[in-house]
């Protein structure tokens, strides 16, 4: 399988921008679709934070996976990532996560091998276990009885049919075998961090929006991890929220808009929405601390107060690699709050 070598995984993003404790910024992206815009318009704005992200030094650039989400465009992981590696020149583009209950092993492996045929040492595959929608939905998808429980088995049939070809192989991704497109194992519990242990494969812990077990669940990573011919010791990655602006005042009316998607969420539905002047004027104290509980992980500021969070949070988790997620209601305030924190983060 593929060597997933630790030093060579930052090294480039380390020299050219020095990053606190050596630590990369990468990005995940949920395509947030503004109400109102049509999808044309959320697929050339999410082009245009690739490209500046890219030309700001981050490390990845990795799409979500969501299904009759009205706030989220980001339904077709592989070819929104066809799109962002052929509009950048760097920066590694991977899918944060495919939900493999969604898609037939065989298939991920084919799309996986072709897009590092495109882009070679530039595709990365992260994995997880939950649909990524409502129940309705999964029935739409049409995958049959595959569910969570499978996941383990589906993960190790990925990774099979990308690794090298057996001479009693009968079945083989062409393009897909023998390409070892890294594989990152997604998860918000102990579930995928004992997985991603068992099998030596990097994890990536979505405290983006469920933060509760991230401490335990990077601890069972950890204590329990398996050297094995991708890694030799554990590679974490923590999801965090970011929002940065010129004053500590500005980047909180910015997270409004993200705060209002989640009190949607609460709600029982799911839309983007613009920042509002008075946040409590429109939630109960109840829906305030749900919002709060999931977005607890979420760093808000000027350049130095989120790098000081982040720098915290990185200290805190012993983290290898932070994924950040990052929602304004303006195109402009999204990329001007990546560029901000990584110059603050070269600093």
């Amino acid at each position: 399988m593929y060597e997933f070598n630790v030093e060579l995984v930052s090294a480039n993003f380390r020299r050219s921008t020095n990053r606190p404790s050596g630590i990369p910024l990468s990005v995940v992206d949920l395509m947030p679709f503004r109400k109102g815009d049509d999808a044309s318009r959320t697929m050339s704005d999410t082009l245009a934070v690739a490209r500046a992200a890219d030309a700001a030094g981050y490390h990845r650039y990795w799409i979500a996976e969501h299904h009759n989400a009205a706030g989220l465009a980001s339904s077709a992981t592989v070819v929104v990532m066809a799109e962002v590696a052929a509009a950048t020149e760097r920066i590694r583009v991977g899918a944060g996560g495919i939900m493999l209950p969604n898609h037939a092993p065989y298939v991920v492996a084919e799309q996986f091998g072709t897009l590092a045929a495109f882009h070679p040492g530039r595709i990365d595959l992260g994995l997880g276990r939950a649909p990524g929608t409502d129940p309705w939905t999964v029935r739409a998808l049409r995958r049959g009885g595959a569910g969570a429980d499978d996941f383990p088995r589906e993960v190790a049939e990925v990774r099979d049919y990308l690794g090298p070809a057996r001479p009693t192989q009968r079945v083989r991704a062409i393009p897909g075998q023998g390409s070892e497109v890294p594989v990152f194992i997604l998860g918000s519990s102990t579930f995928g961090a004992a997985l991603a242990a068992q099998e030596g494969l990097p994890y990536v812990f979505a405290s983006h929006f469920a933060p509760d077990q991230l401490l335990i669940a990077l601890d069972t990573y950890r204590s329990h991890f398996r050297p094995s011919a991708v890694l030799d010791k554990p590679y974490a990655i923590v999801a965090a929220g970011a929002v940065v602006a010129e004053t500590d005042e500005k980047a909180r009316h910015l997270f409004t808009s993200m705060q209002r998607r989640f009190l949607t969420l609460v709600r029982g539905k799911m839309e983007f929405l613009p920042p509002v002047e008075d946040i409590d004027a429109i939630w109960s104290k109840a829906e305030r601390e749900a919002v709060g509980s999931m977005l607890r992980e979420s760093h808000v500021g000027s350049p130095a107060t989120v790098r000081k969070g982040l720098a915290e949070l990185a200290d805190r988790t012993q983290v290898d690699e932070l994924m950040l997620m990052t929602e304004t209601w303006d195109l402009e305030d999204r990329i001007r709050s990546h560029q901000l924190l990584a110059e603050a983060w070269s600093a």
